[in-house]
């Protein structure tokens, strides 16, 4: 068996002529695709971190929310970038501003 040592591996050239096509339709799919995905996700989400961002800022003393963990409570005192919430009678726990989840309406835990 002779085998052959070398392979020759060839390639068509494109003729000199043939046309390249336009730039901005072969990236048309990708500019549209990120166009969707603007609208669908990102534009969103922005909204509902400004909501968030504005509901944190205005919150005060007496307030009753409920945080990302699922504890309801009174808020008590509002620092910085903390807050302090009374879960029960002479129960405070001290959480950050960002862990709250909703404002509740005032009263809402006196009747649970």
């Amino acid at each position: 068996m002779n085998l052959p040592t070398t392979f020759v591996i060839a390639q068509a050239a494109p003729a000199a002529g043939a046309p390249q096509g336009n730039p901005l339709v072969t990236f048309l799919p990708l500019i549209l695709l990120f166009g969707v995905m603007y609208f669908l996700m990102i534009r969103p989400q922005m909204k509902r971190q400004k909501e968030h961002r504005a509901m944190v800022s205005a919150l005060s003393k007496g307030d009753e929310v409920v945080t990302n963990g699922g504890m309801a409570g009174r808020v008590e005192e509002v620092g910085e970038s903390f807050i302090t919430l009374e879960i029960a009678a002479n129960v405070k726990v001290k959480v950050q501003k960002g862990a709250v989840a909703q404002v509740l309406p005032k009263g809402s835990l006196k009747s649970s």
